[in-house]
């Protein structure tokens, strides 16, 4: 019998990499596709007529309105605007070029007037708009941590897959649905499909010669009521997979955030066999269960 205070104890902070934070290939990326447009509108900054050199630029070079709503930090190729002088909802379409007429590039100005980018050109806030969206991608990819943390686990229990010699596509899988499962091996996983009604997606799933084991993993760094359900979610799946023969629940987890939530976590602790943690890992458990 493991002792779950002392599993417990040893669940880590963090896992984020180097590459967690900021994802600047992407963010370089990114700006190299719009460098040109961007480029042009430079010729902005500083004007003495930013209104009428706006209008003018626009319909020149239409392709430069795709960079505005990047501007503002928005990744999106349509923004509405409610107009506190009238009260009516206008929608700006950046993906696509306005018509050719003096209405549309007045309406696209009075847009950069009113969300202060004209003040932001016109009295040089800014010196290079390339340098100043840079920024702007930069900040916005750190709303990417969330997904990138959400796959860290993932990639960490891939990688001790792998040093266990098992070969992707031939002996592991990743992400693969119960009915794939039904599909490729013959064995009847209705237990835990509620009859063929819910479609259950396993992280991996690792097959050997005599058994199928489903895998499920996750961190959790920071408390919340998610943790609770997710305990609860896997102890039932783990009482349902046990009806089944010839498939395995297995469970990877760890973070401090199961603290806040480690009366419910040691529920499922008592009731999963195969339950593991990142040092269980490092300490060769793969090699240890999948045979």
């Amino acid at each position: 019998m493991r002792n779950f205070n002392e599993w417990l104890s040893g669940f880590r902070d963090s896992i984020a990499d180097y590459r967690y934070y900021i994802d600047f290939e992407k963010v370089h990326r990114n700006v190299d596709n719009i460098k040109v447009e961007l480029n042009i509108l430079n010729s902005l900054i500083g004007s003495k007529n930013i209104k009428e050199d706006f209008k003018t630029l626009i319909k020149k070079y239409p392709e430069v309105l795709k960079c505005i709503p990047l501007l503002l930090a928005v990744r999106a190729n349509e923004i509405y605007c409610q107009d506190e002088n009238g009260g009516y909802l206008y929608q700006f379409s950046f993906g696509k070029h306005p018509p050719n007429s003096y209405a549309h590039y007045a309406r696209y100005a009075y847009f950069m007037e009113h969300t202060g980018l004209f003040d932001l050109l016109e009295n040089h806030i800014i010196n290079n708009l390339v340098d100043y969206v840079t920024g702007v991608e930069t900040g916005l990819d750190s709303n990417g941590r969330k997904n990138r943390g959400g796959h860290l686990m993932e990639d960490l229990v891939e990688s001790f897959i792998k040093k266990a010699w098992f070969d992707k596509g031939v002996t592991y899988f990743n992400e693969i649905y119960i009915h794939q499962i039904t599909d490729k091996w013959g064995i009847n996983l209705s237990a835990i499909s509620n009859q063929g009604k819910m479609e259950k997606r396993f992280d991996f799933v690792v097959k050997t010669p005599g058994m199928i084991y489903g895998i499920e993993t996750n961190f959790y760094g920071s408390g919340g009521s998610k943790l609770n359900e997710t305990a609860r979610s896997y102890k039932t799946l783990a009482l349902e997979t046990d009806t089944i023969d010839g498939f395995t629940f297995v469970w990877f987890t760890d973070g401090k955030g199961w603290t806040s939530a480690r009366n419910n976590l040691e529920e499922t602790f008592d009731i999963i066999e195969h339950i593991y943690n990142i040092n269980d890992l490092e300490n060769g458990i793969i090699g240890k269960v999948f045979k």
